[in-house]
């Protein structure tokens, strides 16, 4: 006749109660700004069930909400977190999107957590990114004028419908909303944001071509011809051909003002110049040939065409190791206990521009953690490459200059180095000495197997795509991956501040 215990469905050292635990000692302060349960209506689920709820699901590879109000009817951990209540999958759903910015911050808490159980330790911090699908297809891409003939195309829709259902007076009397509208909108919003993608692309690109001309108008003035590898691109081209001919005329002008001198003082001294006086200046002519044949490239060039998502107009086009995905760059921070302490999600599929703001990203959550330590190096394969990221200030750091296969080669056939890099080298030059060194080389060797295991939710969970459309919501998703990649984490060392074991 006595109630049932639900203390007695679970062992006590089961994850479920472990999560429990975990939601009682972080800062909820920011979910109940939402749910105030006072006043008319039904109460809202409290906001720990809910949380303890995501914890447990996204961190035992669950992530539909239709599945875990399943489960919230079926799984007995389930049920216990939630006493036996059943939030519906539209509930779940809403609160991932109501408390996006609350969940990034979670992340800290449990970071706190973490180290307060010894595990956040900074002596080494590996960063790495890897591309996750969006909520969309390759095949949504469009262009700006599909876009607007689509818009037309709805808005002509729209037109015709209020036609019809302007002649039936009585069929809004209720104040329902049109049948599709909801829907109309959402497209009309989607396109809209994919053809504002499209404008900043194309508005990008002038600027980095006024920029490109600038430079190179500068160099020319200078008499100086552009450093770095010929461009590709048409239009690039032949900026740098024109800078590169202005160059070469203001070249040859001083040959030949330096030629007048010399005749000018032979004359003053009534001798004679030996050898035949100089014919036009070969160069210049060269650069006009160069000029003319990129003047010609650009004539003939495809025009470019720039698309967007529209389905999920902020996600971008991603090249991954088995090919291409709509979708983003998902980027972390690891530590030597491959504890996440720093998480972001980005449009950039290039990595090297990412350097920096995991860094600073990586210093604040450790600040914010209570964690005074500072951090010893960072490492970071060749993606992360550039002097600018070699010389920057922050902590010491070893970044790959060239693919790890490719880094090992270069090891055994130059040979380890010892000591400092010579002061007079580049920075890549230094940086490939500290990678030779004994210790360089054993350091940079723990990179893989520190970060690297933090993306087998991909593999082992199924994470391979975003359920959500959006950088903002991308953004907490992730950081809702990595907080419950830390607690798995902390759960699994069987020591910590939560006496659960």
């Amino acid at each position: 006749m006595l109630a049932t215990s639900m203390r007695d469905w679970l062992d006590e050292g089961h994850l479920a109660w472990f999560v429990i635990d975990v939601v009682d000692r972080v800062d909820t302060t920011a979910f109940h700004a939402l749910h105030p349960n006072h006043g008319p209506g039904r109460p809202a689920y409290n906001p720990e069930v809910m949380l303890a709820l995501l914890f447990y699901a996204y961190g035992t590879g669950v992530r539909s909400s239709r599945r875990i109000e399943a489960s919230c009817r079926t799984d007995a951990a389930y049920r216990v977190i939630c006493a036996n209540a059943t939030p519906d999958h539209a509930t779940i759903a809403r609160f991932l999107v109501d408390h996006e910015a609350a969940i990034e911050a979670v992340f800290v808490d449990v970071l706190g957590l973490c180290a307060a159980a010894g595990l956040v330790s900074v002596g080494t911090i590996a960063i790495d990114g890897t591309k996750i699908g969006s909520d969309a297809a390759l095949d949504a891409n469009r262009t700006s004028e599909w876009i607007q003939a689509e818009v037309e195309r709805i808005l002509a829709e729209a037109a015709a419908t209020d036609t019809v259902e302007d002649a039936q007076s009585a069929l809004f009397d209720i104040g329902g909303v049109p049948q599709g509208m909801s829907t109309r909108a959402g497209r009309l919003a989607r396109l809209d944001a994919a053809q504002a993608q499209i404008d900043a692309v194309a508005e990008a690109a002038r600027v980095a071509a006024e920029e490109r001309a600038a430079s190179a108008r500068a160099e020319a003035a200078e008499g100086r011809r552009m450093p770095g590898p010929k461009p590709k691109e048409p239009h690039a081209a032949l900026a740098r051909a024109e800078a590169e001919l202005a160059a070469a005329v203001v070249q040859a002008a001083t040959r030949a003002d330096q030629r007048a001198a010399v005749e000018a003082a032979a004359a003053a001294e009534g001798r004679k110049l030996r050898g035949p006086r100089p014919g036009p200046d070969r160069g210049v002519a060269r650069a006009k040939a160069v000029v003319e044949a990129a003047r010609a490239a650009v004539d003939n060039a495809e025009p470019v065409v720039t698309q967007a998502n529209v389905t999920d107009p902020q996600s971008r086009i991603m090249k991954t190791a088995t090919g291409w995905v709509q979708g983003y760059n998902a980027q972390v921070a690891v530590n030597e206990n491959q504890i996440v302490v720093a998480c972001t999600v980005t449009q950039d599929h290039n990595d090297v521009g990412q350097y920096q703001p995991m860094v600073a990203a990586a210093l604040a959550n450790l600040a914010a953690a209570g964690i005074s330590e500072p951090i010893g190096h960072v490492l970071a394969d060749a993606g992360y490459w550039s002097d600018t990221n070699a010389t920057t200030t922050g902590p010491a750091r070893l970044i790959a200059t060239l693919k790890d296969h490719k880094q090992r080669r270069a090891a055994r056939d130059l040979g380890t180095t010892t000591g400092d890099p010579p002061d007079d080298v580049s920075p890549l030059e230094a940086m490939e000495h500290r990678l030779r060194t004994t210790e360089g080389a054993a350091l940079y060797a723990t990179r893989g197997h520190t970060v690297e295991p933090v993306f087998s939710v991909k593999e082992n969970h199924g994470y391979r795509r975003f359920r959500r459309r959006g950088l903002s919501a991308a953004t907490s998703e992730w950081a809702l991956i990595a907080t419950t990649h830390n607690l798995g984490k902390l759960f699994r060392t069987q020591s910590s501040p939560l006496g659960v074991t």
